[in-house]
């Protein structure tokens, strides 16, 4: 509608977190180069999965809570300026605060639809059906192993958040050689 054209990587980006909603694991993670959109992208896939399923749970995780509050505010931007998601935006808009929102659906849940939260802020007794890790690693979360360490422990964390059949996405670039995205199946040789 605007003119613009979605550049190639964007589009593979796109296709990413679509196949992650649909494999059996659940789980994905994307690593691209700095500036490179994945978060933009990431809030586009967030508010077209809200459009395809109302009753939907978000949340957000970032290293802290103002770069989650931003993905927030990309989401909710984005379902008030686009025409196909108007019929999700409540005239009521008590629950569509900064850190926050809730969209019209059809069944009552106590979480809102999107959340957001930094990695050490409570999420003890929250429930989500999508979880995007977007940023946790940056240096000031990573740059001692002790760090690092509570990091992984804190992540670990998410599997008593997530729904059955939830999923799962970290979004990010590593910061260090010893990265939180390193598996077991990496060659610790490359």
């Amino acid at each position: 509608m605007l003119g613009y054209k979605t550049p190639p990587h964007h589009k593979q980006i796109l296709k990413f977190l679509v196949d992650v909603l649909e494999n059996d694991n659940h789980r994905g993670l994307l690593m691209a180069f700095r500036h490179s959109g994945k978060s933009t992208v990431v809030g586009i896939f967030a508010a077209c999965a809200l459009y395809m399923n109302p009753n939907l749970r978000i949340l957000i995780l970032s290293a802290h809570s103002g770069l989650a509050s931003r993905m927030v505010g990309h989401i909710r931007n984005i379902l008030e300026n686009h025409p196909l998601c108007s019929e999700l935006i409540p005239e009521s808009k008590k629950e569509w605060a900064a850190g926050r929102l809730t969209v019209n659906r059809s069944i009552g849940i106590r979480e809102p639809s999107v959340i957001c939260q930094g990695i050490t802020g409570n999420i003890t007794g929250m429930r989500a059906d999508l979880i995007i890790c977007d940023d946790i690693e940056v240096p000031n979360t990573c740059n001692t192993e002790q760090k690092r360490n509570k990091l992984r422990e804190r992540l670990r964390e998410l599997d008593f958040i997530l729904s059955p059949n939830g999923s799962l996405i970290y979004i990010g670039t590593p910061h260090t050689l010893d990265t939180i995205y390193r598996t077991d199946d990496d060659d610790s040789s490359s």
